[in-house]
């Protein structure tokens, strides 16, 4: 894994512990030389991993719609800026992009994007890791919600388990590391 695909809200949350997270996970993915590939935001939790990446000297990738460039949100000064048209056209760029995932706090957009790797995965269009990171029990309640669907008999125990979670960035990514070790040559 060199480069790792974000997912994280444009808002910077209610809790300190969501921006402190933020540039935790950063300073361990700068540590690791690890790429970021993200929404392009300025703003937000977006904008503080990006900025604590940038300030490392590390390689930042943003793709970003025409859009939300319009409504001037985009992170000018990431290493490598690509501006698609659609939000489609931005999530494939994305997952394309990334040698793995992390769901960070975020809304409705970071949910969406969470579970279409998850569908990506389970069906094998991408074979990539997927950390779900947990900070302040943020995703307490979803990891609650999907242990419920695989009781109720809508997710097969194999399912549950592509999603990795962890509250701490430094267990996560060594998970992440070790699956990635570990998926069949076939994938």
């Amino acid at each position: 894994m060199k480069k790792i695909t974000i997912y994280c809200g444009s808002r910077k949350g209610d809790s300190p512990a969501f921006e402190s997270g933020a540039r935790a996970l950063a300073q361990e993915m700068i540590r690791r030389d690890l790429s970021l590939v993200y929404g392009a935001g300025r703003v937000g939790l977006m904008g503080v991993i990006a900025d604590e990446m940038l300030s490392a000297g590390q390689e930042v990738l943003g793709v970003i719609p025409q859009k939300l460039v319009d409504r001037e949100v985009a992170h000018l000064g990431c290493t490598e800026l690509i501006i698609v048209e659609t939000m489609r056209d931005r999530k494939w760029l994305m997952a394309e992009r990334g040698d793995g995932f992390i769901a960070m706090p975020g809304g409705i957009g970071t949910l969406e994007e969470l579970f279409e790797i998850m569908t990506l995965n389970q069906l094998h269009y991408i074979q990539k890791p997927l950390g779900l990171y947990n900070v302040n029990g943020y995703f307490d309640k979803l990891i609650d919600f999907l242990k419920h669907a695989k009781e109720q008999g809508f997710l097969y125990p194999e399912q549950e388990e592509l999603v990795i979670i962890s509250d701490d960035p430094v267990d996560l990514l060594n998970k992440m590391e070790a699956y990635q070790a570990r998926r069949p040559a076939d994938w």
